[in-house]
């Protein structure tokens, strides 16, 4: 017994020196875009480029050891210069200006509004995770589990998934990718937000229609929709089959981060009612690596459920099940997840995913693409077991017992907080 208490003390040793010598590889928590062949980018006039050659972070370049301990992920994807346009917010959309400030938990954002009223967002393609971090990592020494996460993102995932969406049927805010430089647009915000890569998309708040719905009088985001269903009850309705088909796509593409934030609803008027439909955005997290000794441990389905790696399969599916699903979805019938699968299935063919990798740039679509479209297409190949797993993990949980994020302040009755439909039954009895 006592050889047995050492040699499992030796292997803890041994693992724990390891995750230090992998860890304290990279010092730094984030890093911006290297724009190459150029060393000091305050003396170039961008004006003289219309795209530059750039990038996207140097951050997760890693050694053997970092590669096995912490996984390959998509450094490379990270590292690899590519060719992007150059553009500046006074011509951008005949001009756009800044109005906002805006971010997630890693990301940082600006809120553009062009002369037209459409609203947009300039996301960073590198992100911050220092907020993430928990204090115990920060008193060990060990930020970099953390930081180093980012390189199981892909850098040009969001520009993919909506590729694939367009293929799908699935709304989404159309991300193209951009070299913002430091201008005078930016204005109190260049010296944060100038040189650095960004994807465009469009706000999932909006007063214009941008969208492929007719009819549409605004695009809301969730709590607001929770707030107009209050006001119009049994008037409005979302459209459950396309929520469905968005969040089948979700799973086919590994997007496990799928909040209540990460969605916006167009509205489309119809005679006395209004139905409205769901909008993706966020695709930060699609197609999520998790490779290497230490996020498969983190990633167990026992410690962080809720991040699922992408893979042929689907390892666990009450980790992907949101309460929004069961907020919205909840007394749906089976059929309707059977054939949004089937509908998923017949979109994405061969062809059609093939097909969506020609908006990648060639060196980052040699890199991935083989190991990304097996999995799609494996996960395709399966959709309707998993539909119908979803159905019956909604069932199971039947109400929502913890509030939709982003929906805290609402003030609304506990009926319409338990599931979209829940007043219209209140009022019914």
């Amino acid at each position: 017994m006592k050889k047995v208490l050492l040699a499992i003390l030796a292997i803890l040793v041994v693992f724990f020196a390891l995750v230090y010598l992998s860890t304290s590889s990279t010092k730094e928590a984030t890093a911006t875009c290297v724009v190459e062949n150029e060393q000091d980018l305050k003396n170039i006039n961008f004006k003289d480029f219309d795209s530059v050659l750039v990038a996207p972070s140097a951050l997760y370049e890693g050694n053997e050891l970092k590669n096995m301990m912490q996984g390959h992920n998509y450094r490379k994807a990270w590292s690899t210069p590519v060719k992007v346009p150059v553009v500046f917010l006074d011509t951008l959309k005949n001009g756009l200006e800044v109005t906002d400030e805006g971010g997630g938990m890693q990301t940082h954002s600006l809120k553009l509004k062009a002369k037209n009223g459409i609203i947009y967002t300039l996301r960073s393609v590198n992100k911050d995770p220092e907020p993430l971090i928990p204090e115990v990592a920060k008193n060990l020494g060990l930020e970099n589990i953390i930081t180093d996460g980012i390189s199981g993102q892909h850098p040009f995932g969001a520009i993919l998934a909506a590729a694939l969406a367009d293929k799908a049927g699935v709304l989404h805010t159309h991300p193209v990718m951009y070299f913002v430089p430091k201008q005078k647009r930016l204005g109190k915000y260049n010296d944060d937000y100038g040189n650095k890569l960004y994807l465009l998309e469009y706000e999932t708040e909006s007063d214009k229609n941008w969208t492929s719905i007719p009819h549409a009088h605004e695009i809301a985001e969730t709590d607001d929709l929770i707030e107009l269903k209050l006001k119009l009850r049994n008037k409005l309705h979302i459209d459950k089959r396309s929520f469905i088909r968005a969040r089948l796509f979700d799973m086919l593409i590994g997007d496990w981060d799928r909040h209540a934030k990460q969605w916006g609803w167009v509205m489309q008027q119809k005679a006395d009612s209004v139905t409205a439909y769901p909008l993706s955005a966020d695709r930060d997290n699609a197609f999520f690596s998790v490779d290497g000794l230490i996020p498969n441990i983190i990633t167990n389905k026992n410690v962080k459920p809720l991040i699922r790696p992408f893979q042929k399969t689907i390892d666990y599916m009450p980790g992907l099940v949101y309460p929004g699903d069961v907020y919205f979805l909840r007394n749906t019938p089976e059929a309707d997840f059977t054939a949004e699968a089937e509908i998923l299935q017949k979109r994405l063919s061969d062809q059609a995913i093939e097909e969506s990798f020609q908006v990648l740039p060639q060196q980052v679509r040699k890199l991935d693409e083989k190991d990304i479209s097996e999995k799609i297409k494996s996960r395709r190949d399966q959709l309707k077991k998993y539909a119908l797993e979803f159905k019956e993990i909604i069932d199971e949980r039947d109400t929502v017992t913890k509030t939709l994020k982003g929906t805290d302040d609402l003030e609304i009755p506990q009926s319409l907080r338990k599931c979209f439909e829940c007043l219209e039954n209140d009022a019914e009895n």
